[in-house]
């Protein structure tokens, strides 16, 4: 199972949200280049970037350092936040990004992540992000009125290979990781999942690598790495239980 290690970008410093408040923010560091360059030095595997002044805005606000950060590591990287447009697909693909997540068009254009996925294939990720069962979009501050199981269903119809579940009541809580949610996703909609929301133990990642069979395939973990109640090393290796 992969581990992603997550950098928030807001105000081109690296945060973390607690439940996606944006009143509810805590900076981490100033410099998320060297923060994810840390990851790697750590032995992360692949990076989890989002923009959140992006996601609000409704377009990539710190393309910049997105940019610099997939050019500057050997370990791919994965991208949300304000990416709404064919155009903002192919901009972040060519500046070396390899997987684009897409939110908040999933819900309000599905016939775009279709197009995305004819063209660039397992490289369009889409992100359901559920409160209560719900999907919520633009940066998580708007409901969707869609059950994510019903989004998940109709995503894998339409070519996505793979989601992010996020449980927001849980995110920047370190509550624990909703791992029934999970994997019942992956079962309804026969399609991988990468957890996220509320990882804040190891035994979070025990738990998921061991549904891994069930279509669990990594975790993003934010706070818990960042508070340091667990270390990217164990986390990579506590993902590899069985």
């Amino acid at each position: 199972m992969i581990i992603f290690p997550a950098i928030d970008i807001r105000g081109g410093k690296c945060v973390r949200l607690t439940e996606g408040r944006y009143d509810m923010e805590t900076v981490f560091a100033n410099n998320p280049l060297a923060m994810a360059a840390q990851w790697q030095e750590q032995g992360a595997e692949f990076l989890h970037l989002v923009d959140l002044d992006g996601a609000l805005a409704g377009t990539s606000v710190n393309f910049p350092i997105i940019k610099s950060i997939a050019n500057s590591l050997q370990i791919p990287v994965q991208v949300g936040g304000g990416i709404r447009t064919m155009a903002d697909i192919d901009k972040m693909l060519t500046a070396g990004v390899a997987r684009v997540i897409l939110g908040s068009v999933a819900v309000k254009q599905p016939e775009l992540v279709a197009a995305a996925c004819e063209q660039f294939g397992d490289k369009i990720v889409v992100g359901i992000d559920a409160r209560d069962g719900k999907v919520a979009v633009q940066g998580w501050t708007v409901s969707g009125e869609m059950e994510a199981a019903d989004l998940a269903v109709q995503m894998k119809s339409i070519g996505v290979q793979r989601v992010i579940f996020t449980d927001i009541s849980r995110d920047g809580k370190l509550s624990g990781v909703n791992a029934e949610a999970s994997v019942a996703l992956a079962r309804t909609a026969k399609i991988r999942v990468i957890a996220s929301g509320g990882v804040n133990s190891l035994e979070d990642v025990v738990k998921l690598s061991r549904l891994q069979q069930q279509g669990i395939e990594g975790v993003i973990i934010g706070k818990a790495l960042y508070c340091q109640t667990m270390t990217l090393p164990d986390a990579i290796s506590a993902a590899q239980t069985r």
